[in-house]
């Protein structure tokens, strides 16, 4: 049981990373958004919600941290 138990942390943490920060940018992973290019898939996170999820510029509803390319997640503004 107690295996089972780190096995699922481990999973989890890995899986979700770091929680997204006010004005950091994100990037869509492609499978969300297919055909579109790297800059396309690119948001700045306009609210943090308690639930870990994030409110996005120019993009309606609330994502999970799941819906991102884990290199985006503490990546600074694209130039």
């Amino acid at each position: 049981m107690l295996m089972r138990k780190t096995r699922r942390a481990r999973r989890k943490r890995s899986a979700i990373g770091p929680n997204p920060a006010l004005g950091m940018w994100l990037t869509f992973r492609a499978e969300v958004m297919p055909g579109r290019e790297t800059m396309e898939r690119t948001f700045e996170v306009t609210q943090v919600l308690y639930n870990g999820r994030a409110e996005l510029a120019n993009l309606q509803g609330q994502h999970s941290i799941a819906e991102f390319e884990s290199h985006s997640i503490g990546r600074k503004q694209l130039s």
